[in-house]
């Protein structure tokens, strides 16, 4: 395989020449046809999720083509077209039981393969087990999400990250109702998707906040119905206004930066409102509220990977993709090829892009 390998945090990737096991006992070969350029690997490049281990394969948002299984793999073939999901599950735990696959607590245990760099046999991991910026991957087959052939490979690698978390976080986690009012602060590849998932779900006043405004003018194309530009203007005074003094049934923090959007997304909230933090902040990264910031009955909630049910939820926005009532096409803002993998960073860092999309050709 060949991948774009993180050595050392805030400095470029290197593509590298691996070497990849055999897929053992449930697990699946996978040729990666395209990856997206998701702001969780950016974290991780900046050094801002120091936890997560390098040497590194980036990427954990991709799609692809069932290449070998290995024994004991009932759930894809061969040939089969396939989404990465990049939290496996064992089907076995309580949050499992329970139908929250996307909290299971052995998903760590399913994601040990590692590949060996070809001049050294060095070992290298593979980003959330899976990697999607190298060429091919092996996996667990829980997080192996076999899809119609005709999805394209770009559009379908962003419903296994981006798409999944923001329309999810909207559906699944705040069950938005037809009529909300809402709120969505950040409109990058997650927050273009949860609104969105605002927009499916029937809600009528979606406010989108942001600094750029070409982000704002790419919100409306996803369902926005009002844009905000925070620094310009007090974003909870704007929401407010916006609906007669109350606030939105729900907001959702869609950034995962710094402090001030998480308590913002409070204050813009009304009574019994719901507060969904979707963005992934870096690690200690403290949010400070007033005790009573909550005491309107307000609730706050995080959204891990929107309440995703891989199985069931991957098609089902495909689906949505191909009745043209969800946006794919219209993410993918630039493309580029696995070498040109530093300025796909670039370009994400000077937020110039919705979503940005590596392809293997």
């Amino acid at each position: 395989m060949r991948g774009a390998v993180l050595y050392e945090y805030n400095k470029p990737l290197k593509v590298e020449e691996m070497d990849l096991p055999d897929p053992g006992h449930g697990q699946v070969l996978v040729k990666m046809m395209a990856s997206g350029v998701c702001h969780s690997d950016w974290h991780v490049v900046k050094g801002e999720w120091a936890n997560v281990p390098v040497p590194t394969v980036l990427g954990h948002e991709g799609a692809g083509i069932v290449e070998a299984v290995g024994p004991g793999v009932t759930h894809v073939k061969t040939g089969d077209h396939v989404i990465l999901s990049w939290w496996p599950f064992c089907g076995l735990c309580e949050m499992c039981q329970k139908g929250h696959v996307n909290l299971c607590y052995e998903r760590l245990e399913l994601t040990g393969v590692k590949a060996a760099l070809k001049s050294t046999g060095a070992p290298i991991e593979l980003l959330s087990g899976l990697g999607t910026m190298g060429t091919h991957s092996v996996l667990t087959q829980s997080a192996v999400i076999p899809i119609d052939k005709d999805i394209p490979f770009p559009q379908a690698s962003l419903v296994g990250c981006g798409v999944m978390t923001g329309v999810g976080a909207a559906i699944n986690t705040a069950g938005v109702e037809p009529g909300a009012t809402c709120a969505v602060f950040g409109a990058g590849g997650v927050g273009l998707n949860v609104i969105q998932g605002c927009a499916l779900a029937g809600a009528t006043t979606i406010i989108s906040v942001d600094l750029l405004d070409n982000k704002l003018d790419m919100a409306k194309e996803f369902g926005a119905t009002h844009t905000v530009n925070s620094s310009r203007d007090d974003p909870v005074e704007k929401i407010r206004e916006l609906t007669g003094g109350l606030g939105v049934h729900y907001a959702f923090e869609a950034i995962g930066l710094v402090a001030e959007p998480f308590v913002q997304s409070i204050h813009a909230t009304r009574s019994r409102g719901v507060t969904v933090w979707v963005g992934h902040a870096p690690l200690n990264t403290p949010v400070t509220i007033d005790a009573r910031d909550l005491m309107l009955e307000k609730t706050v909630i995080a959204s891990m990977y929107g309440s995703a049910r891989p199985r069931i939820d991957f098609p089902r926005l495909l689906d949505l993709y191909k009745a043209g009532k969800l946006k794919l096409d219209e993410l993918i803002t630039r493309r580029f090829p696995l070498d040109e993998v530093n300025t796909a960073f670039d370009v994400l860092a000077r937020g110039e892009v919705a979503r940005s999309v590596i392809t293997f050709d």
